[in-house]
């Protein structure tokens, strides 16, 4: 009877220590991430005048601190210099809102000798185990423009650079680094495969039943150059979060007939089932954004068959801020979500409120489950 009684004591113990958000992330059967959207705090914006601001991942640390990693290049090459100058950046906070203070540069140009050592892009920080791992695009197409080149030229030429991205990982014992890269990329291109042009944008997560499940941007061949095409979405497995990973011969995400319907993937796993949140070109998913971009949630029991959520529709180009100005974006890009106990509780999206792409930057938008739905 006294070994009942405390191991009935050592179990409502331990179940007191478990996070409730933990235990509410198991138990949800859908997401509806339009109704958590709450105002944004007009320090939740990270900007800098000197620099577009691109992409935007966060990881938090042992110790609390927040560190955020993004794409940075100079304003004053002009938008379409990502594709050669970019580089991605560190910045820190206190708080997973922000505000963020620049700190250094993660992953700098380090040499056109190096399959990414021109350019890195794309940044998706994950924790597995005690370990930090840093995903990413890199190339290193010659900068025949040079470090000053004229914005115009650099539109017609920035396909020489697109057309070598390659996706790599950086490892780290914490966030401040160092970082350790690997010699060669985990994703390259493959002579006949959907990715035979170019591979980008990569994210992964732990599958359910074990593994590793990447999900990544592909370029194919097939299409008028230099633009090349099909654009589509690739998934890979691996038994290790470096990799080797293996291609999946079937599409995800995939619209028959659409040229280029998504990108920008983001995915992550509640230890139940996978997630997926990608950027709408056209209104291919839903009826919700119209025929304009949008950000679209999935989900997967495996990240390998993905269907449409109950609640697929998120948001359209659109920030409410928390003054009460509903600011509409040119772009609303590169979603990533932090999880604070297993739920989904910021929203880190690149943005610019200009088609002409004058200035960009991250936004971190809030997410919270209404108290009003109560959890199943």
């Amino acid at each position: 009877m006294l070994f009942r009684a405390m191991k009935f004591i050592f179990i409502l113990a331990a179940l007191l220590l478990v996070p409730s958000a933990t235990l509410r992330a198991a138990e949800l059967p859908d997401l509806d991430l339009r109704a958590w959207i709450q105002p944004v705090p007009l320090s939740a914006r990270f900007s800098d005048p000197d620099y577009y601001i691109w992409c935007g991942s966060m990881v938090r640390d042992d110790a609390g601190r927040c560190h955020l990693f993004y794409s940075r290049w100079p304003r004053r090459l002009g938008f379409y210099a990502w594709v050669s100058h970019s580089e991605i950046a560190h910045a820190v906070s206190e708080h997973p809102l922000g505000p963020y203070r620049h700190k250094d540069v993660a992953l700098p140009a380090r040499g056109k000798e190096f399959w990414d050592g021109l350019c890195t892009h794309d940044p998706t920080v994950m924790r597995f185990g005690s370990k930090y791992y840093l995903y990413y695009m890199g190339n290193t197409a010659d900068r025949a423009m040079g470090d000053a080149p004229d914005p115009a030229v650099m539109k017609t030429r920035r396909w020489i650079q697109r057309n070598n991205q390659r996706i790599g990982v950086a490892v780290a014992d914490h966030p401040d680094g160092p970082w350790q890269r690997l010699g060669q990329p985990l994703i390259a291109p493959t002579p006949g495969f959907f990715d035979a042009l170019c591979c980008t944008d990569p994210t992964v997560t732990a599958r359910p039943g074990g593994g590793f499940v990447m999900v990544y941007k592909a370029v194919g061949d097939h299409g008028a150059m230099p633009f090349g095409g099909p654009v589509v979405l690739v998934a890979a497995t691996s038994q290790s979060p470096t990799g080797p990973f293996e291609k999946m011969s079937a599409l995800v995400f995939h619209k028959a007939g659409v040229h280029f319907a998504a990108e920008d993937p983001f995915i992550w796993s509640d230890g139940r089932q996978c997630r997926a949140i990608i950027k709408d070109q056209g209104g291919y998913y839903t009826d919700q954004g119209g025929k304009g971009k949008s950000l679209v949630l999935f989900e997967s029991p495996d990240g390998l068959q993905w269907t449409l959520a109950k609640h697929p529709f998120i948001t359209t180009p659109e920030v409410m801020w928390e003054d009460g100005w509903h600011e509409t974006l040119a772009q609303l890009e590169r979603p990533q979500v932090w999880l604070d106990h297993g739920l989904p509780a910021i929203l880190f999206c690149a943005a610019d409120d200009s088609v002409h792409y004058s200035h960009s930057f991250n936004v971190h938008i809030p997410l919270k489950l209404p108290t009003e739905r109560p959890v199943p």
